[in-house]
């Protein structure tokens, strides 16, 4: 039994997938959202404690809610931002994807 080799491509490339996914910064600002999040949630238990007042429960909870607001468009722009210049470079490069006669759009 002979190992199969791998070969490469008839036409001379390899094709490297697109990586759609979130960019790294745009997960780690998506992870401080849900962070901010949870933090607001954790408020009730901040007060049954006794270490925040009514007051400052109301003000820390609008401003977390506001963070994480902001936090998460934040992510989602870079996301947008990111997944728009693979979009702008791959049309630079005239990779769509059909140039090599393989149409798999």
């Amino acid at each position: 039994m002979t190992i199969p080799t791998t070969q490469q491509p008839a036409h001379g490339h390899l094709h490297k997938p697109e990586d759609t996914g979130p960019p790294k910064r745009s997960k780690i600002t998506g992870g401080l959202a849900v962070l901010a999040c949870a933090a607001c949630c954790a408020i009730p238990l901040l007060i049954a404690a006794g270490i925040l007042t009514g007051a400052g429960a109301a003000i820390l909870e609008k401003t977390l809610l506001a963070v994480a607001a902001l936090l998460a468009v934040a992510a989602l722009a870079m996301w947008w931002w990111h997944r728009r210049r693979l979009a702008a470079k791959a049309a630079a490069a005239g990779t769509s994807g059909c140039d090599s006669g393989n149409c798999s759009c």
